[in-house]
């Protein structure tokens, strides 16, 4: 298998992802082709004593800047690490793509270059999220502002078979963020959502506010990309609140406290869960291959677990199943209409 990695996509580029593509070469199993800037590659790689014997190297001689027009990606842009890293992918040179370049920039790029699924209508930004009894995935989480109800389903059927395939959820339960839980709120988006996701091949069970999304009573939860993103960064703001106001608790003097130091362990393993890096990064769910957004701010694990997610999604056939569940809903939609 192997692996495409955008050496220069994110603030902590190139040496992050190097050392971050040194591991999993090491650990997964993988083949990895880092795109980039040769020279570069090799003289970071040097003078941090780090091999990269058996990590091929792609030679891309521009970068993506995050504040470029997301379009030049496809017009006059085609030689940068990100367009060359998703080139390989679109041409079967590589199985995978991961980058923590722009996303805009990677939406657009994997939609025009590697190309949509036969059937999807947009791709959906699909990060993973901590819960209080697991986790759950969030799509859309801004790579389309508006969106029209059927992509909405095509986006939960998606959700569904990621969480069963790699969170190893059997039959995950799907949710439409709305105002309220009664399939009369919303707006007209939502009220017609409502109804042809209850049509849909999954186990959709209704309308998720937002309130009990993170206390675990579902598995993938929808929205369009500006709702999606909106919670999103609530989310995250939150979370790092309450990181922030647990250590003003359990610290005095910068030492931590008796209670802090017998909570150690539990302490530990809840940070561990919220971090992202845990999870690597977000898939570019309805892509014809695996593409993943690692956050902007990504280190050597973040990039390590976007390796190995990218990994998952191919060895359990994610983007096959997807196409199937997409396949099985328009057979069922055509039957009808006869």
């Amino acid at each position: 298998m192997r692996i495409a990695v955008d050496a220069f996509g994110g603030d902590n580029a190139p040496l992050e992802v190097i050392k971050g593509s040194r591991q999993a070469a090491d650990e997964l199993g993988v083949d990895i082709v880092l795109v980039g800037i040769e020279e570069k590659i090799k003289s970071v790689s040097s003078e941090n004593g780090i091999s990269l014997e058996g990590i091929e190297i792609k030679h891309a001689p521009e970068v993506f800047d995050i504040h470029e027009d997301s379009t030049l990606i496809i017009k006059e842009r085609k030689d940068t690490s990100m367009a060359v890293g998703l080139k390989m992918l679109a041409d079967g040179e590589s199985d995978a793509f991961v980058s923590a370049g722009s996303t805009g920039a990677l939406v657009v790029g994997s939609t025009f270059i590697a190309k949509r699924l036969k059937g999807i209508k947009r791709a959906a930004l699909a990060p993973i999220l901590p819960s209080q009894n697991g986790f759950y995935m969030l799509l859309d989480a801004g790579a389309n502002v508006d969106c029209r109800p059927e992509m909405l389903v095509q986006f939960a059927i998606m959700g569904s078979c990621y969480a069963e395939k790699i969170l190893g959820i059997k039959n995950p339960r799907v949710g439409l963020i709305n105002v309220g839980a009664e399939e009369t709120k919303g707006r007209e988006l939502e009220l017609t959502t409502y109804k042809l996701l209850e049509e849909a091949p999954i186990n959709f069970i209704g309308n998720a506010e937002a309130r009990d999304i993170p206390l675990g009573e579902f598995d993938v939860v929808v929205a369009d990309g500006f709702t999606g993103n909106v919670f999103l960064k609530s989310v995250e703001g939150m979370g790092a609140f309450f990181s922030n106001a647990l250590k003003d608790m359990l610290m005095k003097n910068g030492k931590p406290t008796i209670p802090a130091i017998m909570l150690n362990k539990r302490i530990k393993a809840f940070k561990k869960k919220i971090d992202y890096k845990e999870q690597g990064g977000a898939v570019l769910m309805g892509i014809s291959k695996p593409v993943i957004k690692a956050h902007g701010s990504s280190d050597a694990r973040a990039f390590f677990n976007a390796i190995r997610q990218a990994k998952y999604c191919v060895e359990q056939k994610v983007i096959e199943s997807i196409s199937e569940s997409i396949e099985t809903l328009e057979n069922n939609s055509k039957a009808k209409k006869v």
